[in-house]
């Protein structure tokens, strides 16, 4: 029997499962993938398992090392470092290009978001919060009229996915912060703030998080 790779196959099917798994923390950076026992789990061949195992290693979220198999990779601080800082400088642009276009129905739409991620603070799920905290800055991003700054924004998104599934796991005291300066940022977009003064908004908020996940990184272990 042939495992394709169709949407729908079991290796698209075992892609999703492990993929899953390593976003919500239930595989944590360093948990070693033994394809036998997540195949036996799964109820499929080795096969499709170890052809979903070497997809989620393109994508950076699988490391593989010889005697020792595939793990699940943990984040490259450097490789975080420099994604958070362009995404800070280009999604900064990109916030401040979209504030006039952006209109009430969007702020509307917006605050409800962080009215989300809010509640999620009392039972705190990381994962959640920062799909919530992707969705939220989509709306005020979304409306940049240069394609090209978009595209980045984009690729800066899709890099940090690839890098680690929510840095506020790692910083949950952040996500506080987070919401706050969201309703900041809305109320400047609304009251017509200048785009030099949405952009630096914009960029110091991007830029806190990184630094909390700096500081905490670099904490001595006790």
């Amino acid at each position: 029997m042939r495992d394709d790779v169709e949407p729908g196959s079991k290796s698209e099917r075992a892609y999703a499962s492990i993929k899953a798994r390593i976003i919500e923390g239930s595989f944590s950076p360093g948990y070693r993938l033994v394809l036998a026992k997540i195949a036996e789990d799964l109820g499929f061949s080795v096969v499709p398992v170890r052809e979903a195992i070497r997809r989620l290693e393109a994508e950076g979220l699988v490391t593989f090392e010889r005697n020792v198999g595939a793990t699940v990779s943990g984040i490259d601080p450097t490789e975080y470092l420099y994604t958070m800082q362009t995404l800070s400088i280009i999604e900064g642009a990109a916030t401040a290009l979209s504030a006039p276009l952006i209109d009430s129905v969007a702020v509307a739409r917006a605050r409800a978001v962080n009215a989300q991620m809010r509640e999620c603070l009392d039972h705190f799920d990381p994962v959640r919060f920062t799909a919530l905290n992707q969705e939220f800055h989509s709306i005020l991003f979304e409306h940049c009229p240069n394609p090209h700054i978009l595209d980045l924004v984009h690729r800066g998104w899709n890099r940090l996915a690839a890098l680690r599934s929510s840095t506020f796991r790692f910083v949950p005291g952040r996500a506080k912060e987070s919401v706050l300066e969201h309703e900041a940022l809305l109320k400047l977009i609304e009251s017509a703030a200048d785009a030099d003064t949405i952009e630096h908004a914009a960029r110091s908020h991007r830029s806190a998080t990184l630094d909390a996940y700096l500081a905490q990184a670099s904490a001595p272990v006790e």
